[in-house]
């Protein structure tokens, strides 16, 4: 905590709650980064390495992600230390459920992320008794229904063909490598293979798949349903390669999908790609930037590209008391059109300032940050 204490700065955050209950062996902490433009959102993750630090690097990307697509919520982000797969899921989720019932849905809206699902939410809704204390339910409950949506992925693919544009690069004939193939990178791929794409390369924790001439996606997705990360292993004709190498493939567009901090200065150097789309949180550190500047290699940033999720999150925030559930097609719409317009501006910013992506992005949402904060009087105009 002391750490986290001197990375306060004058965005946030505004709280963090660290909570755990002794007889599940839940621990858990929620970081509420900056309200200025609405109430915290930001999706829970679950993984035995979840740390206090960890969530409010994240939570403070969502404060980015939010005023990048213009949408009146605040950054905010959860975590649960553990296993996702335990047999005590569920007497966890409650227990952590029942630790924030202060805050939820108060300052603070339950959501998916890495290891949670549509039933978890659905917990959340059922322990703390409010229909409105999480969004990512199932369809059964009035929730919008994400994965099945693709929307990350979706958008990711929608980003990506605005900034192809921009380096001339023809999507329908672009050769496509993607790290992870979970729900942001199928979708993704899904996508890609509808704009005419090729895709060269994927992989899971297990290992990677490599064709130059192209993988079958619909088969790539059969085989997931049936075998998840180990569809590697039961992909025909395709190289195996061990995860991680196919972020260094002959391609045009890089889409890392997967974790974060997976891309440093020196596998940087070793990126073939002229356009690096980032599905994941914070894939790149901060020298891999400066790096793919260097060498041309335009990289569309996190909160702007992955930024899809929250799209379709905010579309069930507006929608949880309502008795009416939004559309899939409307809301796959609204993000291409949130998606493509941000990366629009971003990328008229870097052009017109020569900053890397990151520092423009950053830099438009920090404005609309910034106008909220002064607005009510949290800080001076000329601050």
């Amino acid at each position: 905590m002391t750490d986290l204490l001197s990375q306060i700065d004058d965005w946030g955050p505004e709280k963090v709650v660290v909570v755990s209950d002794r007889r599940s062996g839940m621990k858990g902490v929620l970081v509420i980064d900056n309200t200025a433009r609405g109430i915290g959102k930001g999706g829970t993750r679950m993984s035995p390495t979840v740390t206090v630090g960890e969530i409010a690097r994240l939570a403070r990307v969502m404060t980015w992600k939010w005023a990048g697509v213009d949408m009146f919520h605040g950054g905010a982000k959860a975590g649960i230390a553990g296993d996702p797969h335990a047999a005590n899921k569920e007497e966890i989720l409650r227990a952590f459920a029942r630790k924030l019932s202060n805050e939820v849905p108060r300052e603070y809206v339950l959501g998916l992320d890495m290891g949670l699902t549509e039933n978890d939410a659905a917990i959340f809704l059922d322990e703390l008794g409010d229909r409105g204390a999480a969004v990512g339910s199932p369809h059964e409950l009035g929730g919008v229904p994400y994965d099945q949506l693709g929307v990350t992925g979706f958008g990711v693919a929608e980003s990506a063909q605005v900034a192809a544009e921009r380096r001339g690069v023809d999507l329908g004939n672009a050769r496509i490598s993607i790290q992870g193939f979970g729900a942001v990178g199928s979708a993704a791929a899904e996508r890609f293979a509808a704009f005419g794409s090729t895709i060269v390369a994927v992989s899971t924790s297990v290992g990677a798949l490599h064709d130059p001439n192209g993988l079958d996606v619909a088969l790539l997705l059969k085989l997931k349903a049936d075998f998840g990360d180990h569809l590697v292993e039961h992909y025909p004709g395709a190289t195996v390669l061990p995860a991680g190498r196919e972020i260094f493939v002959d391609c045009d567009v890089l889409v890392p999908a997967a974790l974060q901090d997976v891309i440093d200065e020196q596998s940087a150097r070793e990126v073939k790609a002229t356009l690096v789309v980032e599905g994941a949180n914070l894939p790149a550190s901060p020298q891999a930037l400066k790096v793919f500047a260097r060498n041309d290699v335009l990289v569309v940033p996190d909160f702007v590209a992955n930024a899809g999720g929250i799209v379709a999150a905010g579309v069930a925030m507006e929608a949880r008391y309502s008795p009416f559930r939004p559309e899939g097609k409307a809301v796959l719409d609204l993000v291409s059109q949130r998606l493509r317009a941000n990366t629009s501006e971003v990328l008229d910013e870097v052009a017109a300032h020569g900053a890397l992506p990151h520092d423009a992005a950053r830099r438009i949402a920090q404005s609309r940050v910034r106008a909220a904060m002064v607005a009510r009087g949290q800080i001076r105009a000329n601050a």
